[in-house]
C-alpha cells in the first residue's frame, strides 16, 4: 500500500507535466481521444468524488480554525477571476464562444490541483484544501448565478439548468464521496489510497478529449486562447498575492491564497460549456487550455516561492491528504 501512496504522490505533483504529454499526443493523434468527450461529466463526478473521499474531519475544521483567511481566498475567488474574465471578453470583443468558455472558467471554484501547488510551494496546504472545499461547495449557487450575470451579454443562460449540472457533476460526487469516507474509513483505505489516481486520470482524459474534438480549432484559435488564459490565471495569481499580503497573511498563507485564486476547476468549466452550451462548442476550449496552462504557471510560481521561501517556513511543510495515515 505504501507504494500505491508514493505513486500517487509522484502523479499528483507531476500532474502538470502528465497533462502537458497527454494534451500533445490528443493534438497528434486526436483519433485515440474523441470518445472521451461524451463521458465528460462523468470523468468529472469521478474526480469530484475522489475530491470528497480524501477530504477529512481535520480539513473542515481549518475553516473554522482559520475563517478570516478562508473567507478572504473564497471571496477573491468568486469575485477577481469572474470580473477578470468578464473585462477580457468585453474589453477585447471577444467572439461568443471564447467570451462564454473565458467566463465560465472564472466563474468555476478553486480546483484540487491548487492544493498540490501549495505543497510543493510550502504553502499553506491546511488552508489550501479549505479554501477548494468551500468555493467547491458554494459552486452550485456561485458558479451559475455568476454565469447568469456575466455572460448574459453574449447567450441565453438557463440559471436552472446550470445549477442542475454542477449539482450533479460536482455536489453529489463529493458528498458522496465524503459520506462513505465518515462511514466507513477503515473499509474504504484501500480504495481511498487508489482515488487520487483515478482523479489523475479522468482530469486527463477530459483535457485530451476537447484538444482532439477539437484540434482544428485549436490549430486556428490556440494562440489566442493562450494568451487569454495566461492573462487571466497571472491576474488571479498576482492579485490574490496583493491582497493576502494586504491583509497581512503569513508567507504559507499568501502563497496558498494566492494559488487558490489564480487556478480554477477548469473541468468544471468544461463539463458546463459541453452540457448547457452545445450551440457554442468553441466555448470549452479555454477551459482545456487552462487546464494545461495553470499548472504550468502554477509550478512556476511555486518554484519561485520555494527560492524566496524564509527558513521558518521550511519546517512546516505539511501533506497532502491522501499522504496521511
Amino acid at each position: 500500500m505504501k507504494t500505491i501512496v508514493k505513486i500517487t504522490g509522484a502523479l499528483t505533483r507531476y500532474i502538470g507535466a502528465i497533462i502537458i504529454i497527454f494534451t500533445a499526443w490528443a493534438f497528434l493523434q486526436p483519433e485515440l481521444f474523441g470518445w472521451a468527450v461524451q463521458y465528460t461529466a462523468w470523468f468529472l463526478g469521478a474526480a469530484m468524488f475522489g475530491m470528497g473521499l480524501s477530504i477529512h474531519a481535520e480539513d473542515f475544521a481549518v475553516v473554522f480554525a482559520r475563517p478570516r483567511e478562508v473567507l478572504l481566498g473564497v471571496a477573491l475567488q468568486y469575485t477577481v477571476m469572474p470580473v477578470a474574465a468578464w473585462a477580457l471578453a468585453a474589453g477585447l470583443g471577444l467572439p461568443t464562444d471564447l467570451a462564454l468558455g473565458v467566463i465560465l472558467v472564472g466563474c468555476c471554484p478553486g480546483g484540487t490541483a491548487s492544493n498540490v501547488i501549495t505543497y510543493i510551494a510550502g504553502g499553506d496546504v491546511a488552508l489550501s484544501v479549505g479554501m477548494t472545499i468551500v468555493s467547491t461547495l458554494l459552486a452550485p449557487l456561485a458558479t451559475p448565478f455568476l454565469v447568469f450575470g456575466l455572460a448574459g451579454a453574449w447567450v441565453n443562460v438557463s440559471l436552472w439548468a446550470m445549477i442542475i449540472s454542477v449539482v450533479k457533476v460536482v455536489l453529489i460526487p463529493v458528498l458522496l464521496g465524503l459520506l462513505l469516507h465518515t462511514l466507513f474509513r477503515s473499509k474504504i483505505k484501500p480504495v481511498q489510497d487508489v482515488f487520487p489516481l483515478v482523479s489523475v486520470a479522468a482530469i486527463v482524459f477530459i483535457i485530451a478529449g476537447i484538444v482532439a474534438v477539437n484540434r482544428e480549432k485549436v490549430l486556428t484559435s490556440g494562440l489566442i486562447v493562450i494568451g487569454l488564459v495566461a492573462i487571466h490565471n497571472l491576474v488571479g495569481l498576482g492579485l490574490g498575492y496583493l491582497a493576502a499580503r494586504q491583509a497581512k497573511a503569513s508567507y504559507a498563507k499568501t502563497t496558498a491564497i494566492a494559488i487558490e485564486v489564480g487556478m480554477q476547476n477548469s473541468g468544471l468549466a468544461i463539463a458546463l460549456a459541453t452540457a448547457n452550451f452545445a450551440a457554442n462548442p468553441l466555448a470549452t476550449l479555454p477551459g482545456a487550455i487552462f487546464s494545461v496552462w495553470h499548472n504550468i504557471s502554477g509550478s512556476l510560481f511555486a518554484s519561485y516561492r520555494r527560492r524566496e521561501e524564509p527558513d521558518t517556513a521550511k519546517d512546516s511543510v505539511e501533506q497532502l491528504p491522501w499522504e496521511t495515515e
